[in-house]
């Protein structure tokens, strides 16, 4: 078993380094929020007072924090994870930012004799608590082989997508898949409803037939029809519209460094902006139903 610092322990850090605890690794966290430390405390996570003591001593730093320049203060500022660990530490960044930052703390993390990782997850809150994530992983094969026992302590599907930064590649790729999927399957069903088609009689077809995905088969924004959706709930967040926001701006800087054309990305990206800032942030994503509704 391993000796874990974490740093990061709200909605999504904190249920992981919970199921780290249950997997009989040794984890000593760190946030800026109290009540997170609290909570983490109580599956069984020891606090500590900073960055530097979450780093030190361990065999392994996992991060999930809110956006890249969070990542690069916390691995490369001063009193930072790469000051404190020591070499040989494997670092593990999961949470979801822009691929340039990734790849510059991978670059640091080499130069401080440290393995990295980038591995960016899928699965919502309730994946993080139900230890059922999926990691999508970028850095070397080697460093990618030590932090896949730590992987199956919080997920279900550990992917290596390749090197450095493709974690993130891997990531903003898919959530922006997820964002233009909602956004049609909105679409479809405000449509089918409007010229007198039961929302039912959609679903039962479309599940079955071509228009099928797993947006629709899992978080389908009408009520009433799938279990799991969050249109069940008056739209409480599984994942928030304000992440997606966040994600399709991820996608869309990415394009632009890349030069690759995502037409439907940014309609998806500034669709979502329209939600968010019309106060709908908290909201799960596939609320986006209610703006093409005009509600």
């Amino acid at each position: 078993m391993a000796t874990i610092g974490f740093i990061g322990l709200g909605n999504m850090g904190g249920p992981m380094a919970g199921n780290l605890v249950k997997a009989g690794h040794k984890v000593k966290g760190f946030d800026l929020v109290p009540a997170s430390v609290k909570a983490a405390e109580k599956a069984g996570v020891a606090a500590v007072p900073g960055i530097a003591e979450a780093a030190r001593d361990v065999d392994v730093v996992i991060t999930m924090l809110p956006a890249g320049e969070h990542v690069r203060q916390v691995y490369m500022g001063e009193g930072g994870v790469f000051s404190a660990a020591g070499k040989g530490t494997l670092a593990i960044d999961s949470s979801t930012i822009d691929v340039g930052s990734a790849r510059a703390v991978h670059a640091a993390a080499a130069a401080a004799g440290i393995d990295m990782l980038d591995a960016p997850v899928s699965g919502g809150v309730a994946g993080a608590a139900a230890g059922t994530l999926t990691f999508m992983v970028g850095g070397a094969d080697a460093a990618f082989a030590r932090g896949k026992p730590i992987f199956e302590a919080m997920g279900r599907a550990i992917v290596h997508a390749g090197g450095p930064g493709n974690g993130q590649v891997a990531k903003v790729c898919n959530n922006m898949i997820l964002g233009i999927t909602m956004i049609g399957i909105s679409e479809a069903f405000t449509l089918g409803e409007k010229l007198g088609l039961d929302p039912k009689k959609l679903f039962d077809i479309s599940s079955k037939a071509s228009g099928s995905c797993w947006a629709m088969l899992n978080h389908l924004p009408v009520p009433g029809i799938v279990e799991s959706s969050a249109a069940n709930r008056d739209y409480k967040p599984g994942f928030a519209a304000a992440m997606m926001h966040k994600d399709l701006k991820l996608s869309q800087e990415a394009a632009a460094q890349a030069g690759a054309a995502t037409p439907l990305g940014a309609q998806a990206a500034a669709l979502y902006t329209l939600f968010v800032n019309a106060g709908h942030g908290g909201q799960d994503y596939s609320a986006i139903i209610k703006l093409l509704q005009g509600r």
